[in-house]
């Protein structure tokens, strides 16, 4: 490798180390200068539950944006650069939710969100589904309803509600997950009916997929071997516990050639851990987009 390559991992190294693996609450600037606050509720994942006592939807494979009530933000608090028609009826009211296209198409609508200058046409294939209303009063269930209400009467095509469901059984809830699965959709939400709203981490706001995906940072690029040989075999990744492992599978030729950079954070899947409390078939998904 030429030192121009590993003095430019080296600066992303860095950079990204004092980003990743923040769950706190991050404030961002709009246009005016004024400073919001973006807590947004964060899911746990699924052991086992009373499925009765849930609220169940689809879970979107989207890009989350947080309306504060006067403009959109991405979860870090970073302005989202949406044109103006986009959000100019939005109501004052804050809300939550995920900006989506439809299933498998979140490589498309990251490239077309994070554009600073937004393109007009990509934007009207985009949607804001909403799933929360942060500070509202009430249980999950009410302000669902508030949702669907609000939606309503915005009269905005784009502006939508997550569809939530009443399941009586686990067994209803696991074909529910087939069903969409199949479908191409990423899994399930469960929000907690009775549950008040609240920010940070929570078991009141649960997902459930047919495997786990998690975060780690790139620490270093392994060569590879044989139909690898001169391209990336593997990456050496550290989790957000400090577990360090490779991750050598779910990457394209392309990917290979151009491998996420040390420094970088990527998502990976994984089907339970074993006993040292490493990840068992761990599977490259994506490049986490710094938004």
């Amino acid at each position: 490798m030429t030192f121009k390559f590993l003095y430019r991992n080296l600066l992303l190294f860095l950079f990204f180390s004092a980003l990743i693996f923040c769950d706190a609450p991050l404030s961002a600037t709009d246009s005016n200068g004024k400073e919001h606050k973006i807590e947004p509720l964060l899911a746990k994942v699924y052991r086992q539950e009373d499925v009765s006592q849930w609220l169940v939807s689809e879970k979107l494979d989207g890009v989350r944006g947080i309306w504060n009530g006067e403009k959109l933000h991405f979860r870090s608090g970073k302005l989202i650069h949406a044109p103006k028609w986009f959000t100019e009826n939005f109501p004052a009211q804050p809300m939550d939710g995920e900006l989506w296209m439809g299933r498998g198409t979140f490589d498309r609508l990251s490239g077309i969100v994070r554009k600073k200058i937004p393109v007009e046409l990509e934007w009207k294939q985009v949607r804001y589904m909403l799933f929360e209303l942060p500070d509202s009063s009430g249980n999950f269930t009410t302000r669902f309803k508030m949702m669907v209400n609000l939606t309503a009467s915005a009269k905005i095509p784009w502006l939508k509600a997550i569809p939530q469901i009443r399941l009586n059984s686990e067994e209803e809830l696991l074909k529910m997950l087939d069903d969409v699965v199949k479908k191409g959709g990423e899994g399930l939400m469960l929000h907690r009916a009775d549950s008040l709203y609240h920010s940070g981490r929570s078991a009141d706001l649960l997902k459930l997929k047919p495997w786990q995906d998690a975060e780690a940072t790139v620490i270093e690029i392994l060569p590879g071997k044989g139909k690898f040989s001169g391209m990336m075999g593997s990456l050496l990744v550290k989790d957000q516990s400090g577990q360090i492992f490779r991750i050598g599978t779910g990457f394209s030729n392309n990917e290979r050639r151009d491998p996420p950079p040390v420094g970088s954070v990527i998502s990976y899947k994984f089907t339970g851990t074993s006993k040292k409390g490493l990840p068992r078939f761990a599977s490259f998904l994506r490049i986490r987009p710094q938004f």
